[in-house]
């Protein structure tokens, strides 16, 4: 069964296919959102750094958004996108319950995972008080003790950045390589405390992080967590269209290239949001949704004039 055809099919409800969404639509074009219900910010308490927006529940900044989308006129469908093809008109996008959904053009907002530690207690503490951005969550745990873990490249970076919010803080290098004499001098510096040996679990007592148990026994106090996780773009729609992810620079996972527009080397396709920018914030996607939506509108607007071209030169060669 194939739904009405559409300008644009979005795959992902949250803040970039939203906003393209309404873009789209303010626009006149017909749009169909198809979201999952899997928002990557789900367990957080509430948005931050969105402006007049801050402090709003993840819930509801999507409701909201939701109903801005419809009051436009987009298509919001609650169902999980299992594949796309290529066809001669634009794109098919097949749902989980066998239903095609058609568009000219496909827009891929799916966001990314956060791949965590196996830690015991880490994955139900991500979000409240295990946390990776101090942009998101930093002036939440000011002046607390922050532990940091010791997971990838970003860890030295972290500690420092974190050291902006509050005086009481820990690097747990987690068995992880010994950081170099010029960088643990400038821990030292900073009064940045360096723990050695593994992290086993979290400590938590009434319903908050209050330490880290190490393997030998130990317990550290801390409040809050950092860990900085394996970022992998939610891409498995665009790597069955053929396209391949690239690898960021700063090993921090995998993503979605896109260029200036928002564009995918695969004609038709744009990307937008954490699928495409793994550091993204919620303003961001937003903007990039926004970004992307008007791009795809002058795409299309291109084949609108051309198709107009040639009725036109039909009928005025018509004797």
């Amino acid at each position: 069964m194939t739904e009405d055809n559409f300008d644009v099919v979005i795959v992902g409800g949250g803040p970039a296919g939203l906003s393209a969404a309404v873009a789209l639509g303010r626009a006149r074009r017909t749009v169909a959102v198809i979201d999952s219900g899997e928002p990557r910010n789900a367990p957080a308490h509430a948005v931050h750094n969105f402006l007049t927006r801050d402090g709003t529940s993840p819930a509801e900044m999507l409701r909201l958004g939701r109903a801005e989308a419809l009051s436009y006129g987009a298509t919001v469908i609650d169902a999980r996108a299992e594949n796309a093809v290529k066809t001669d008109d634009g794109f098919a996008v097949t749902l989980t319950d066998g239903k095609v959904v058609a568009g000219r053009r496909l827009l891929v907002t799916t966001g990314l995972v956060d791949e965590l530690p196996a830690i015991a207690g880490l994955r139900e503490r991500w979000g409240v008080d295990v946390l990776h951005c101090p942009y998101c969550h930093g002036w939440e745990v000011r002046d607390r003790a922050i532990a940091i873990l010791a997971v990838g490249p970003t860890a030295m970076h972290q500690a420092q950045l974190f050291r902006q919010w509050s005086a009481d803080v820990t690097l747990l290098l987690n068995d992880q390589a010994e950081p170099a004499d010029e960088q643990l001098e400038l821990l030292a510096a900073r009064g940045i405390a360096v723990v050695r040996g593994r992290v086993e679990s979290l400590v938590v007592r009434d319903d908050a992080l209050t330490g880290v148990a190490m393997s030998d026994g130990r317990v550290h106090a801390a409040e809050a967590l950092v860990v900085a996780p394996t970022f992998t773009a939610r891409a498995g729609l665009l790597v069955g269209l053929g396209l391949e992810l690239t690898q960021h620079p700063m090993g921090v996972g995998t993503f979605v290239a896109v260029d200036a527009t928002g564009a995918t080397s695969l004609p038709g396709v744009w990307a937008a949001g954490n699928v495409s920018n793994l550091t993204g914030q919620v303003i961001t996607s937003a903007a990039e949704g926004l970004w992307a939506g008007a791009q795809i509108n002058a795409n299309l607007l291109g084949d609108d004039e051309r198709a107009a071209l040639e009725a036109y030169r039909a009928v005025r060669s018509t004797p």
